[in-house]
Formats: structure tokens, sequence, C-alpha cells
């Protein structure tokens, strides 16, 4: 465990570049996820530089970066979403963007705009996966690549499979035990146009998908109960 770390304060730190983001997610890993980050979590610089050549074009600074650091920590990854390996990135059929991830049922592809890979840190995007194709668009994601990560560690975290995570249709009464017995966490409002907010409890983290989900994980099974207590609701893992 990560000696007297704060999430609130890393987070904050992490949210304002690169180096506080990775450095967040080291810590996030070793204290909340369990597991320290080492060596074998991340893909190689050589299997980076092969995609890069079937690709034809550079990665972003950024995008390595994390590649190298966890990439390959599925918990932190791929728990409901799925991070694409080196070998898995692709350039989407209308040369608009690089995708990196997918929805964990194809409904939505996260990208970086080909016109911006040269940017160490870029924007993210994200396509839904519509049925009438000519209304897709690449919509803004997060304001930077770093951020994403960090975003994804934390719900990729959230999702996983088990007792300790749960599920909330919220409904108006929700909210106001949410923002008064939880910290709200310093990480920007997203997607542009939504406000996805993450809170901080007694040994649990929370999510509120603007209003349409609540989702939390605690680190013990006494703190998801604490979570289904302060906030009533119909939680689809509560078997009490």
């Amino acid at each position: 465990m990560t000696q007297g770390f704060d999430l609130v304060a890393s987070l904050a730190r992490g949210v304002e570049g690169r180096s506080g983001a990775w450095t967040f997610i080291r810590d996030f890993a070793a204290d909340w996820a369990g597991a320290a980050l080492g060596n074998g979590d991340g893909w190689t610089e050589a299997e980076l530089d092969a995609a890069e050549a079937r690709l034809g074009l550079q990665l972003p600074t950024a995008l390595r970066e994390a590649y190298v650091l966890f990439g390959r920590r599925q918990d932190l990854t791929s728990n409901h979403d799925v991070l694409l390996g080196p070998a898995e990135l692709y350039v989407d059929d209308a040369e608009e963007a690089l995708v990196f991830r997918h929805e964990n049922q194809g409904a939505a592809s996260w990208g970086i705009l080909l016109d911006s890979l040269q940017d160490d840190d870029p924007a993210v995007f994200i396509r839904l996966d519509l049925a009438d194709k000519s209304a897709e668009r690449w919509e803004e994601w997060l304001e930077r690549l770093s951020l994403c990560f960090v975003e994804i560690a934390l719900s990729e975290f959230l999702q996983a499979d088990g007792e300790l995570c749960d599920f909330l249709d919220p409904d108006d009464d929700s909210f106001e035990p949410l923002e008064t017995n939880f910290v709200r966490l310093p990480f920007p409002a997203y997607p542009v146009g939504e406000e996805t907010r993450w809170f901080l409890g007694q040994d649990v983290l929370v999510r509120d998908d603007d209003g349409a989900a609540i989702l939390a994980r605690g680190r013990t099974a006494e703190a998801i109960d604490r979570v289904r207590d302060l906030i009533p609701g119909d939680w689809l893992n509560d078997h009490r």
C-alpha cells in the first residue's frame, strides 16, 4: 500500500497534466486496486514501435506512456470497456481518428483525431455506434489523453465484477444524500453537455453518470453497504 496516499490531493495533481496523471495511477493501483504496477503491466516500446510501423503514423507521447505504464493491467483498463492492445489499434473507416478503446458491447469507440496525433497529450473523442451511420460523429470526450487514462483507471476499477461493486437506477431523491455524505472529487465534468461526477466516501468510490446512473465500489463489504444505506434505492447487487 502506498504510504500516506491522499486520493483527493493526488487526483487534483493528476488532472493537471501527464506527470501527475501517471503518478496518480501508480499510487491508485498500489493503494486502492491492491497491487503496485510492475514491469509486466505495460506494453513494450518494441510493441508500440511495431504498431506505428503497421499504421504508418506516430503515436502521441501520452498514449505510449500510458501503454508502457499499465496498458496490460486488465483490472484498470478492461473490466467493462476494452483498451485495445498495440496490435489492435486502427484508424476508423472515415480516416478521421486513431481508435484505442471500445465500449464493451460495441456501442461506442474512443479515439484521437488524426490531425492531433503530433500533440504530446491530445484531446480524446467518442463516437457512438448509431443505426443511422450517416449521423455518427466524433464528439469531444476529454480535453487531454492523460486525463482520459485517469478516467479509464477509475472507471474500470469501479466496474469490476463482484460483491464490492453496485449500480443504482436513481430517482430525484438519490442525489441529495450523495452530495451530502460524499466528497466531490476534483475531476472535470465530462463529456461536453453532460456532467459525470466522481465522489469519495469512507473506503468507497461513487460515480454519478449525469443523473442516469449511480455506480459505486467499496474497498470492503462494509463500505459498499454504507453506500446502499446512505443512498436508498434498489441497488442491483444488494441481496441483504
